[in-house]
């Protein structure tokens, strides 16, 4: 596991991600987690922080969703596209599923239907596989990826096997559907007069591209993934999960982001939030004894949504600076102010009692 950035004063891991901007070897940055946890933030704003320090920087959302548009409000596209306001951050929105286009030919349906039954998640590896040959002929520093929910994302770990059962399956239908498996090959774009050995080796072929890319994926110096996650029982538990299946495919991970955090002092004025910090307090601390060696942000619940390039720069900051919440009972100057007039009323009150004083000495 790749080291972690450390505080100096108590040898503990640093709770921002820093670590991640310092790490100049870093090539793949996975972000995953639970749905509904604000992975497409925390992969805007880790690309946004990763371009002020790379020279170069892909983010991918492999969501169905497609939320990284709304989170830049810009539209993307299935290739790298220029994010506004940055020279060197690129965006691009891919399908996990092949399109349904693609599958018009005929008998081609019943072809990739057995083949997707009895391979389940082959579509999505070799979408996935294309994706990849296309990302390496270009030359990013870091690439972030935008993973769909937990489920699809241990899909995505699993791609190379995936491909190798896809393989063994292809050899099997090669005799029961003929001819047919010649109209696959328009599928990848081999044209209409290749036969179902060039089938074979284009799928061989994203096998090899899968598997290299796989080999960096081992790799710590390499890549990393982040956890994003909110203190709740089953986001606590999905990220556990997540953890353990990373830890299976040596896939290194030592930074969570914890998001949604309510803070105590927003919350003096009000039962109900009062009881959630107290929920959530519980499985922070649950977070922290379980995840000691990894640095853990806590990131604000806020009342409005981290949209546009400007609100992800602006939020940016608790990524590199732990949150620490306003005083809601005033600023310095509105504090002084009531210190002074609270003195003053006290002087005016020790005046009156000295006088009282004074009065019943004299009867």
């Amino acid at each position: 596991m790749a080291s972690a950035a450390v505080v100096d004063a108590g040898d503990m891991p640093e709770p921002t991600v820093r670590n991640l901007l310092d790490q100049e070897t870093l090539k793949w940055v996975f972000v995953g987690g639970k749905g509904g946890v604000g992975k497409t933030t925390c992969s805007s704003i880790l690309s946004v922080l990763l371009a002020s320090v790379r020279q170069s920087v892909l983010v991918i959302s492999t969501d169905p969703a497609h939320n990284l548009s709304d989170a830049f409000q810009q539209r993307f596209t299935k290739f790298p596209t220029l994010v506004r306001g940055f020279s060197n951050l690129y965006a691009m929105e891919i399908d996990p599923k092949v399109e349904n286009d693609d599958l018009s030919g005929e008998g081609m349906e019943g072809f990739l239907s057995e083949l997707t039954n009895a391979i389940p998640g082959v579509d999505e590896a070799m979408s996935f596989a294309e994706m990849l040959k296309l990302v390496q002929t270009m030359d990013y520093s870091v690439v972030v990826f935008d993973t769909a929910p937990t489920g699809h994302t241990l899909r995505l770990l699993q791609f190379p096997a995936t491909l190798e059962k896809g393989l063994e399956k292809v050899m099997e239908l090669k005799n029961r559907f003929g001819g047919l498996l010649d109209q696959a090959t328009r599928m990848f774009g081999l044209g209409d007069d290749l036969n179902e050995d060039a089938m074979l080796g284009r799928l061989e072929g994203m096998k090899d591209v899968i598997e290299q890319v796989n080999r960096q994926f081992k790799d710590p110096d390499l890549t990393t993934f982040v956890c994003v996650c909110i203190p709740e029982f089953l986001s606590l538990y999905e990220t556990e999960r997540l953890v353990q299946e990373l830890a299976k495919f040596e896939i290194d991970s030592h930074n969570i982001i914890i998001n949604q955090v309510i803070f105590d002092e927003e919350a003096v004025e009000s039962k109900l939030l009062k009881a959630r910090v107290k929920m959530q307090q519980k499985y922070i601390d649950q977070f922290h004894m379980l995840y000691d060696d990894f640095n853990i942000t806590k990131l604000p619940l806020l009342p409005e949504e981290v949209c546009g390039v400007q609100a992800l720069q602006n939020f940016s900051r608790h990524f590199l600076t732990p949150y620490k919440p306003a005083l809601k009972r005033g600023t310095v100057e509105e504090l002084e102010a009531r210190v002074s007039i609270l003195k003053s009323a006290l002087q005016e009150a020790e005046a009156e009692l000295d006088r009282v004083r004074k009065g019943k000495q004299a009867v």
